[in-house]
């Protein structure tokens, strides 16, 4: 690439007469350079003498006296080949399933990438990997709003919330739903994550609701997810696919890393968390709680908003009604549970015992696990 002083002989030399040739030879380019300059000068001259406002002239005489500049949009990253793109999106995808079983301290930073690479005898930089990496991961994304037909669509997801109940801090799990056709929010506090607060957040949301849109959207949660299949593929688990199979809704998984494919409720979650619990966040018991983010998401679902028209989340709701899938009774939680009765007469249940019949000692059983009791 020449630089600044470069292009001034060039251009000294052809403003004295020179050939293309001559400049050539006398500075040390090769004649196709030369006359890209020679030729973008004869354009700039040609626009300034016709342009007549001050602007365009003092524009284009900037552009005319400015250091070369190189194009590398075009050029081909050397080291960076399509077996090492290969390899470290392998790794990226090793993180994102990392994370979603929630073994962070375990993923690979850029600089154990770049070792890994190196120990398989690739030539490449450190620098390298990391700006691929950066660029894969953090670049900023043009994203296309998201329309949704009535009754078409709603997306759940977990969050946090930190609260005190009779004065001890404790950890709750918000589990969020909302519609992609208003916004419509409606959630319920949990003390986990596990696959009875998630089936009891559906019962209790379609009930609210009075029925089913035909598409609920999910992250890779592990309540969800079974297993992957390949990069992309995803297995549900049986439980999701019996809910699902009950109400008569289909369901669909965000790619790794893709939490905009959602993202009515990944802003929802903060929104609701925000305006419930900013400015009270003691209660004396969970239900307690729950009853306080039931009224302001009442409260939220029923103010006009300009983002939807100056109408309100609940006013889409009810355009929605009629396309809803209706909703005969609330599906009935219940997981199989494979025990071995001890020799004390009980079984465990997540770190209770109950006791059985004395008759099946030793034995294997199946405890039907219910939202309130245990068969």
């Amino acid at each position: 690439m020449i630089d600044l002083n470069l292009k001034r002989q060039i251009l000294l030399k052809y403003q004295n007469g020179d050939n293309i040739s001559e400049i050539a030879r006398d500075v040390g380019v090769s004649r196709t350079t030369v006359r890209k300059y020679t030729n973008e000068y004869e354009e700039k001259i040609s626009k300034i003498k016709t342009s007549v406002e001050s602007a365009t002239v003092d524009t284009l005489v900037e552009e005319l006296s400015a250091a070369p500049k190189y194009n590398s949009l075009s050029r081909s990253k050397r080291k960076l080949t399509e077996e090492i793109i290969i390899l470290i999106d392998d790794c990226l995808e090793k993180n994102a399933k990392k994370l979603l079983n929630r073994n962070r301290k375990q993923m690979m930073k850029g600089i154990d990438i770049y070792e890994f690479l190196k120990e398989k005898g690739y030539d490449i930089g450190y620098t390298t990997v990391c700006n691929y990496i950066r660029d894969t991961i953090l670049k900023k994304e043009a994203f296309i709003k998201q329309e949704y037909q009535p009754g078409e669509t709603m997306e759940f997801d977990w969050g946090e919330v930190k609260l005190k109940i009779t004065g001890k801090p404790v950890k709750f799990q918000l589990a969020l739903f909302s519609t992609g056709y208003g916004s419509y929010n409606y959630g319920n506090l949990y003390n986990n994550q596990k696959m009875q607060s998630f089936l009891d957040s559906h019962v209790k949301c379609f009930r609210h609701i009075g029925g089913v849109h035909r598409e609920v959207i999910y992250d890779n949660m592990r309540v969800a997810v079974k297993q992957f299949v390949g990069k992309t593929e995803k297995v549900a688990t049986e439980e999701l696919i019996k809910l699902s199979m009950y109400y008569g809704f289909d369901f669909r998984f965000c790619n790794a890393r893709k939490g905009n494919e959602k993202g009515t409720v990944e802003r929802a979650v903060e929104y609701v968390r925000r305006k419930a619990f900013s400015s009270k966040d003691e209660f004396n018991s969970l239900e307690e709680a729950n009853d306080h983010l039931h009224a302001i998401m009442n409260k939220l679902n029923s103010t006009p908003t300009k983002y939807l028209g100056h109408v309100s989340s609940l006013d889409k709701l009810e355009e929605e009604k009629d396309k809803l899938i209706k909703v005969v009774s609330d599906y009935v939680i219940c997981t199989d549970i494979e025990c071995r009765v001890d020799k004390y007469s009980t079984i465990t249940i997540e770190q209770n015992r109950y006791s059985v019949s004395e008759l099946l000692v030793r034995r294997f059983v199946i405890a039907k696990v219910y939202d309130k009791k245990i068969n």
